[in-house]
């Protein structure tokens, strides 16, 4: 049994960590940073809630997992990786590439697991896209289009993440998870454009973006918008075969929100007419979504630390997303399509032989 201790108890610790984590057998949840007044969760009444990091490392914890704002997410795992901790940071893992490779370089030193929670490669779209695509079914896939869109015309000025602070805004909130989820799908691009914006009257922070991969003979789009009361497909795949075009975000985030738990029965059951569409010359028909579990993203962090498992989100998938975010701002601001050179920048930052 390997015990976890979880630093930010808001949205992020609330819905995605903790209900995630004590849905996995072989982890234990026994330590909340929670730093405000307000008392402990009636949910978890055998957990130990604690008002520092200092406290959480004065117990025995194994696996320390941060939810807290982005900015503070390199001192509190630094922090924790000197302490011998194995860590898991809510994405995005940083607020700059440089950051997250002294991070890697430590881990490696203190012989730690350290992994980004990229818990939407766990999802039944992407799955179901990742087996559409491994059979073959589609062909050569010429257009790959991902949306992230949501509709929220009012600000939230309290809210850390629409604050104009590092690490703000919703390419790297939310483009961390379909720039993750487009390197798994088809590597490193050659090349990247950009167009990261705001749409939102008086918004301070980034709420838009266009994002397009270059591949040769291929491109993936990559969007989300804040003001998108029709969301567009949450995929849409093009090849020499045929399309697949699924709408609907998948149901565990809301039915986490909702407070159902990864281990209730048909938790996060998704209806039939939300199943994806797929068009060939023979003609069209519904493909059901594969089943899929955040818990997944957990059992592997689990096992990679009781050394029976490689880690799935690896450091090295770390650092690409972290280069790839920066490079996607640099294109914006440059309005111009830059080469994808992160592997350079990758064995610059971490020096010869390391990962």
């Amino acid at each position: 049994m390997l015990n976890v201790g979880l630093v930010g108890f808001g949205f992020a610790g609330k819905t995605f960590h903790a209900p995630v984590i004590r849905a996995v057998q072989g982890l234990r949840l026994t330590t909340i940073v929670q730093r405000s007044g307000a008392p402990p969760d009636p949910r978890y009444p055998d957990v130990e809630f604690v008002r520092s990091v200092q406290d959480l490392l004065t117990r025995a914890i194994d696996l320390v997992v941060i939810a807290t704002p982005n900015p503070s997410h390199h001192p509190i795992a630094k922090q924790c990786l000197l302490a011998g901790r194995h860590v898991v940071i809510d994405k995005p893992f940083t607020t700059t590439a440089a950051e997250a490779a002294e991070l890697v370089r430590l881990a490696h030193d203190k012989r730690r697991v350290l992994s980004a929670y990229q818990n939407r490669r766990y999802v039944g779209d992407f799955v179901t896209v990742q087996t559409l695509l491994s059979d073959g079914g589609l062909g050569r896939v010429s257009i790959f289009e991902s949306h992230f869109d949501r509709f929220r015309p009012e600000l939230r000025p309290t809210a850390w993440r629409e604050q104009p602070q590092p690490g703000s805004g919703i390419w790297f909130d939310l483009g961390s998870h379909l720039l993750d989820q487009a390197l798994v799908l088809f590597g490193p691009p050659a090349a990247i454009s950009a167009d990261i914006r705001i749409e939102r009257e008086g918004a301070a922070t980034d709420d838009a973006f266009d994002v397009t991969l270059h591949y040769p003979r291929m491109r993936a789009l990559l969007r989300a918008s804040m003001l998108a009361a029709s969301p567009g497909p949450t995929f849409a795949v093009h090849g020499t075969r045929g399309s697949f075009v699924k709408y609907g975000l998948d149901p565990q985030e809301e039915a986490l929100k909702s407070g159902r738990t990864p281990d209730e029965r048909n938790w996060d059951a998704e209806p039939p007419e939300r199943h994806g569409v797929l068009t060939t010359p023979e003609g069209t028909r519904t493909i059901p979504t594969i089943p899929s579990s955040f818990t997944h993203y957990y059992e592997n962090v689990r096992d990679a630390i009781r050394g029976t498992a490689p880690l799935a989100v690896s450091t090295e998938q770390v650092l690409e997303v972290m280069c790839g975010l920066e490079l996607a701002l640099a294109s914006s601001q440059q309005r111009c399509v830059l080469p994808w050179t992160t592997s350079e920048r990758l064995v610059t930052a971490l020096g010869p032989n390391r990962h």
